[in-house]
This record gives structure tokens, C-alpha cells and sequence, in this order.
């Protein structure tokens, strides 16, 4: 058997982040991408808000990477140099990461910690206020369904579609249901509502094996000048033909930020009656009979987990998805979160979640 002798030295050791379909659309507010160069504009904003110097891999628009790699939505990977890969992780882990790369390169004298990345505190994208249209009340758990702009290029889809249905009507438990429609400002083309202007309308064209009722909406007349909160619509739907798609077109105004332009657009999409298995899960979202999220209960969520009682959580204290974002709960980075700490997280991540 032949020998190979490999490079495990730090100077052979390359870091990427990879950027994939999004796991939590509305997260922050984004939105899902319609096209590779729109992918290209969600990295270059993570680099932005981020302000790390590690460079990217963009996935294609047909997520051949996520699919070839396992669809985890925070995986790790390490690979050598002849391509294996050599270790791999569900849930990004930083700690075994550093044990893993100390077992295949060696430790190394001064170790980097977090505070000493010195990374800037930065906003997401978005000036116009939020928070100023109630959003829906789910019916429950809903699934996202595939969306196929149809657009002729003329403008870039500033308001982008996100449709959902109920899992039982998806799954031919039966043959009604109801449908979501999210109408959601793409923050990275720093765009807003007009409400001086008309508001959002929509129309829906279905075939005679599909019944939409209403097929048609407008969204409501706000009394704020402007604001940047996603306009929400719920539906009825029977089709006995799930393969008989939906069309839907929309008519908005669009407005950027530093009004250099407020123009009428016209955009359709198709709506096909299949789940999206890359349409990830929205969160945040109000659930008929459930709580909104709360700080103060994510904090209780937290306390919950301190196992040994000292009013203080350690990584192994958290549960698996959890133990990867310890890093970002222990502010100071001296191994516990405090309730302090806790409760600045609890806020960042009810915040991020939209509520």
C-alpha cells in the first residue's frame, strides 16, 4: 500500500463558509432569493454584517452542494487535502472543531478567541420602521409550497411571494384547506411600502379543478407614510387536482429607502400544489392559540436547562442545536452564561425571530 504523505499545517488549513438555500426565511427579515445573483447579494451582506475575512462558497440555484453534503441547515465539514471528508457534523460545534483540527494538525500557542476577532456590531439591512401592520394569525403549522416566478426581468422582484398550505391538504388528507400568501420586502434592494400610494393588490387564476376563495386581496390602508412590515393574506382552497398549479399576479409600488424612485410594478408567479423541499421553516410566525414569542419566556426556556441549578448554563448543559451558538450566549467568554447574558440573548433571538 502506498504511503501519502499529507499537509496538515496551519498554513494548508482553508476556512469557508457556504452559503445555501435558507433555512429560516423572514429570520432577520430576509427573504428567500429568486436568483443566483440575488444569493450573491445575501453573501455579500453576510460579509457585511458579519465582518469576518473567511471567503464563501455559493451554492447553484439547484442546490446540488446541500444535497450532496446532507440538507443539516448549520452543518460542519472537514476535508483533506486529497477531497475526503474527514470529519462531519449535523450542528456546527467551535469547540470540537478546534479539538478536531488539534487532533489532525497539531495545537497551536495562542489559540484565537472570540473577543479577539474583534468583529463589528452591525445591523441588518432595513430603515423604515416595523412593527406597524399586525401580522396573521396562522391556523397552525403550515408548509411552503413551490413558486415559479414568471416576471419578464423588467424589475427585480422587490416584493417577493412566499406561499404555504396546510400540511393535511398537502398530503391528500383532504381536499381543502388553507393557503398563506406573504407579500415581503427584499431588504436587500432597501426598499419600503408607500402607504401614500395605492396599496398592494393581488389576483389569483386557477384552473376548474382548483377553488380559491377570495381570489383577489388588497391589503390594508395604513395610516403610517411608510413602513416595511410583510402584507399577509390567508385563503381558502379545494382542489381535487393538486397537480393543477395556481397563477398569481400582484401590483405594488415600490420605494427605496432614499427615495430616488417610487415605481408601479406588475409581477406574476405560478403556484404549484407541491411542497417546497428548500422553502425551510418561518419563524416567528403567530400560531392561533399559542403565545407569541417573548423574551421572558425564552429566558425561562434557558433557566430550564440549567441542569445543575447554579443560575448559570455551561455548553454541555445545552441541548445538541444549542451547543453551537454557546459562543454567542457567553458574551464574555469565560464559559458560563449568566442570566445577564441570557436574557441579552433571549431578546437578540426573539427579535430575529420577529417578535
Amino acid at each position: 500500500m502506498e504511503t501519502v504523505e499529507r499537509d496538515y499545517s496551519p498554513k494548508g488549513v482553508q476556512f469557508f463558509y457556504v452559503y445555501k438555500s435558507l433555512a429560516h426565511p423572514e429570520y432577520n427579515n430576509y427573504v428567500t432569493p429568486f436568483t443566483l445573483e440575488e444569493r450573491l447579494m445575501h453573501v455579500r451582506e453576510s460579509q457585511r454584517v458579519i465582518g469576518s475575512r473567511i471567503r464563501w462558497i455559493c451554492d447553484g440555484m439547484s442546490n446540488d452542494f446541500k444535497y450532496a453534503m446532507g440538507t443539516a441547515p448549520n452543518a460542519e465539514f472537514v476535508i483533506d487535502p486529497d477531497g475526503r471528508v474527514v470529519r462531519r457534523r449535523v450542528w456546527s460545534d467551535p469547540v470540537k472543531l478546534r479539538e478536531d483540527l488539534e487532533e489532525l494538525i497539531g495545537p497551536v500557542d495562542n489559540p484565537t478567541g472570540l473577543d479577539d476577532l474583534d468583529l463589528p456590531a452591525i445591523e441588518p439591512a432595513g430603515k423604515v420602521a416595523r412593527g406597524i401592520v399586525p401580522r396573521v394569525e396562522m391556523p397552525g403549522s403550515m408548509r411552503p409550497l413551490i413558486i415559479e416566478p414568471l416576471d419578464d426581468g423588467k424589475y427585480p422582484y422587490y416584493v417577493k411571494l412566499r406561499a404555504e398550505a396546510d400540511p393535511e391538504f398537502l398530503e391528500g388528507e383532504t381536499d381543502s384547506g388553507k393557503i398563506y400568501l406573504g407579500f415581503h420586502l427584499d431588504p436587500l434592494y432597501h426598499v419600503h411600502w408607500n402607504n401614500e400610494a395605492d396599496p398592494l393588490e393581488f389576483k389569483l387564476t386557477m384552473t376548474k379543478k382548483v377553488s380559491i376563495t377570495p381570489a383577489t386581496g388588497r391589503a390594508p390602508e395604513i395610516e403610517e407614510p411608510a413602513d416595511a412590515d410583510p402584507r399577509e393574506f390567508l385563503v381558502d382552497i379545494e382542489a381535487s387536482k393538486r397537480r393543477s398549479p395556481v397563477d398569481l399576479q400582484v401590483r405594488y409600488f415600490a420605494c427605496d429607502d432614499d427615495n430616488t424612485f417610487c415605481v408601479p410594478v406588475t409581477q406574476s408567479y405560478r403556484i404549484h400544489l407541491e411542497r417546497d423541499g428548500d422553502g425551510g421553516w418561518a419563524m416567528g410566525r403567530k400560531i392561533a392559540g399559542e403565545e407569541a414569542p417573548s423574551a421572558e419566556r425564552m429566558l425561562a426556556t434557558f433557566m430550564e436547562m440549567d441542569r445543575d441549578g447554579d443560575g448559570k448554563l455551561t455548553r454541555d448543559e445545552l441541548p445538541g442545536p444549542f451547543k453551537g451558538r454557546f459562543d454567542l450566549m457567553d458574551a464574555d467568554g469565560d464559559g458560563f452564561a449568566d442570566e445577564a447574558e441570557l436574557e441579552a440573548a433571549a431578546e437578540r433571538l426573539v427579535k430575529m425571530m420577529g417578535g
